[in-house]
């Protein structure tokens, strides 16, 4: 049998790169009179491997990693919805123009008959890992908003609280809607620092509920089976329709806009957080925050007052501290959750939240 030999070699003269075929009226959303600067040790060329994520390729090209799309000379449509970066790829830094500019190398085939591998799962724009519990939880809601939710009514065996495999008893519940999210709200609204207005409750997910096989008679109330619990459950909490995770395909890129923010909350209650920690802010959909937006974490600057010799004392108000950046990956109509890339020092409610 002849023997068929493939060969795939890669080409650095003719480069296929993400903003082939884009509209020249559509320019790519740069940081105005700011030119690309590149990391100190930026590579000649990167091989996407799996562990890769955007965020860490940029990291190693750019000096500032949210200026990703303006390295790509992407357009603001290719933002939305990139041409996906798959494992295997080959990454090449082109410094023979004004700027730099990165490209896909282009697979050039020697023979008549080549065998094409199948892409893997494109890399994720951050470590999915940090944000996956976050994707459909916690639920942002307004007030009065769970008023008409499906609610427990009681307990297996009357318990105080629930655990895994324990049934609970909900009315109102669709019996088309198989699985479910448990709700609590919190006591508290979220508050805009800014404003004093309350801008939203942040309902606390206590964990999730299947709609239990072979349902008696019981009228209104359906029984269902506790999957997970993250908190305690019981009489009195809300249940919200399971949803899907949505799908994280923005590439990091900063807003077009002016955001002037604040940090609401680091997740779970606690005072602090770095790295990884997720945060909730005082600006959303409204105000042009969208998924992939990139922001930048500052400390207000402090009052200061010192009295000379020769003069009255005086007040000045020190600069704000940039300290880190922020990735959005869940945006609401007036509050967003964002995951801290990075962080100089502790992040703590307050702090400002501004376009790189």
């Amino acid at each position: 049998m002849r023997r068929i030999i493939f060969a795939l070699i890669l080409s650095l003269s003719t480069t296929a790169t993400f903003a082939q075929g884009a509209p020249a009226t559509s320019p790519p959303p740069t940081v105005a009179g700011k030119p690309i600067e590149l990391a100190p040790d930026a590579p000649e060329r990167h091989i996407v491997v799996p562990s890769d994520t955007l965020w860490g390729i940029s990291s190693k090209f750019l000096k500032d990693p949210y200026r990703w799309p303006d390295l790509w000379k992407m357009n603001t449509e290719q933002v939305k919805n990139p041409h996906r970066i798959y494992p295997g790829q080959v990454l090449i830094l082109d410094r023979s123009g004004a700027e730099p500019q990165l490209k896909l190398a282009k697979l050039v085939k020697l023979e008549p008959q080549v065998r094409v591998a199948t892409l893997s799962k494109e890399i994720p724009a951050i470590p999915p890992q940090a944000i996956e519990p976050f994707l459909s939880q916690p639920l942002i809601i307004e007030t009065g908003e769970l008023d008409n939710a499906p609610r427990i009514v009681a307990t297996h065996e009357s318990r105080v609280y629930t655990a895994a495999g324990d049934t609970i008893f909900a009315a109102g519940v669709d019996p088309k809607v198989k699985l479910w999210q448990i709700y609590r709200p919190a006591v508290k609204p979220l508050i805009d620092p800014d404003s004093g207005e309350a801008i939203g409750i942040e309902a606390i997910y206590l964990g999730s509920a299947r709609l239990a096989q072979n349902q008696g008679e019981g009228g209104n109330v359906q029984s269902l089976v506790v999957t997970e619990v993250k908190q305690e459950i019981g009489r009195g909490d809300y249940l919200v329709p399971a949803s899907s995770p949505e799908v994280m395909s923005y590439m990091p890129h900063p807003p077009e806009q002016r955001i002037d923010g604040r940090v609401l909350a680091l997740y779970g209650g606690v005072g602090e957080g770095g790295r990884y920690s997720i945060v909730s802010l005082s600006r959303g959909k409204r105000n042009g925050l969208e998924m992939g937006h990139v922001l930048a974490l500052a400390r207000a600057g402090v009052t200061v007052t010192n009295r000379f010799d020769d003069n009255a004392p005086e007040s000045h108000v020190l600069p704000d501290e940039r300290y880190g950046l922020m990735f959005v990956f869940r945006v609401f109509d007036r509050i967003s959750y964002a995951l801290i890339i990075n962080a100089e020092r502790s992040v703590m409610p307050g702090d400002r939240v501004r376009e790189p």
